[in-house]
């Protein structure tokens, strides 16, 4: 009995410099693409002016801040977010737009396939606000509390520069309820909505040479 535990002692002091050589102890990177509205954010309004907040979302562009740590295939990451979305004339008239801010984080499992591919899918919380204007003769300035939303994630690393760059390819759905008041109007009109969106971003990361 003893004889066993010693050897698997042994073992497993001898697996752990292994695993440890094998890990991506941690990485940091930007990237940037598109942001793609879903759902009734995408939808433009009914004509009503109380229907229009939070609607006619149209594709815009974004950039973004990831950070994460792991150990083999799992891991944690950090990412913070900024997209400005459009907005369709009939919703928010020509100079209407959305701004969304946030940060994210959750959990994170890669795969290896191949010394030049490494997918990965993801899952985490997301922590966001919403500003806009509706444009045309109202003005009206839409803004948002921060809400918790999550978001479901896939992609693949693909080293470059003796494998510590990684060209990082992704595509994220965000699904999110915001609380939303129209401060410029009189009185101020308040109410809740989604805001989902599916973003495709290229990013450049720097991971740990150890």
């Amino acid at each position: 009995m003893r004889v066993a535990a010693a050897m698997f002692v042994v073992a497993g002091a001898m697996a752990l410099p292994a695993a440890q050589a094998k890990a991506q102890l941690f990485y940091f990177g930007v990237r940037g693409g598109a942001g793609i509205p879903t759902g009734s954010f995408a939808q433009e309004g009914n004509g009503d002016s109380n229907d229009a907040f939070l609607r006619g979302a149209t594709p815009g562009l974004g950039y973004g801040l990831d950070a994460g740590t792991a150990l083999g295939p799992f891991g944690i990451y950090a990412g913070a977010d900024r997209i400005d979305f459009g907005c369709a004339d009939a919703s928010c008239a020509a100079s209407g737009k959305y701004k969304l801010e946030g940060v994210s984080a959750g959990a994170r499992l890669s795969v290896p396939l191949m010394p030049l591919l490494k997918p990965w899918v993801k899952a985490g919380l997301t922590y966001n606000k919403l500003d806009g204007t509706l444009g045309g003769s109202s003005g009206a300035k839409i803004v948002t509390d921060r809400a918790l939303g999550y978001e479901v994630g896939a992609g693949v690393d693909i080293p470059v520069l003796m494998g510590f760059f990684s060209l990082t390819p992704q595509l994220r759905y965000v699904r999110q309820k915001l609380n939303y008041r129209a401060e410029t109007l009189s009185p101020p009109l308040r109410g809740k909505k989604p805001a989902d969106y599916y973003t495709f971003d290229i990013g450049l990361r720097f991971r740990s040479p150890l």
